[in-house]
């Protein structure tokens, strides 16, 4: 069944910033997670060692983000808290599967993305992700609904650091105190505020859609 449209947002001249991950996207399925696992060979019974996987997978991400270290050093690295390794062919299918799984959309989001579009709203995205999502960022069926995106991983800088809130305000050319930062974790919003920006805590879409239109 085709969604229903939204009223329009209008909140000129503040320009609202959206997160990607968990924000416009959805969090990688069971079915995704579940695959990725596999892949790496950790027995999906043996519960301690799935909880040491995640461990090992979100200790190195931050070298992805901020663009100081490779998918292949970043796997290799996954490979060493785990103790085991994985030749060149894993790795490319542990990235395929891994990307793939954050490659999803929130329609509610994206449609209130669109009322604010209708309503001549700027937009524009900030993502803390690797260089490898900058073409699916700016080139997917949404880009076009945003004037600027911006990618941690080309940057060299992650959020919260308040020099990429910074950046964001400059080239956006806009005061910082029209900056209106969507983003699903409470630090990145507070960076946002701390360089006096306004954010909102993204929980779901209703609740993004009620603050919006509170502030028109």
């Amino acid at each position: 069944m085709p969604a229903t449209a939204l009223a329009p947002i209008s909140l000129s001249p503040r320009v609202v910033v959206f997160d990607y991950g968990e924000v416009i996207s959805r969090e990688p399925s069971d079915a995704d997670r579940a695959a990725l696992v596999d892949r790496a060979g950790v027995d999906s019974a043996d519960h301690e060692a799935v909880t040491g996987f995640w461990s090992a997978y979100w200790a190195h991400r931050d070298g992805l983000d901020q663009g100081t270290t490779s998918i292949a050093d970043y796997w290799h690295a996954v490979a060493r808290d785990l103790g085991t390794e994985w030749s060149p062919i894993d790795v490319h299918l542990l990235w395929a599967i891994d990307h793939r799984g954050w490659l999803s959309v929130d329609p509610s989001t994206l449609g209130v993305v669109h009322a604010l579009a209708a309503g001549g709203t700027r937009l524009a995205l900030l993502s803390n992700a690797g260089a490898d999502y900058s073409g699916w960022l700016r080139h997917g069926s949404f880009a076009p609904l945003f004037e600027r995106v911006f990618v941690s991983g080309e940057l060299r800088l992650v959020k919260p650091d308040p020099a990429i809130y910074e950046h964001v305000i400059g080239e956006l050319g806009i005061a910082a105190s029209d900056l209106l930062f969507v983003d699903n974790k409470a630090e990145n919003v507070d960076g946002a505020r701390a360089v006096g920006g306004e954010g909102h805590v993204f929980t779901d879409a209703a609740g993004l859609e009620q603050w919006l239109r509170s502030l028109v």
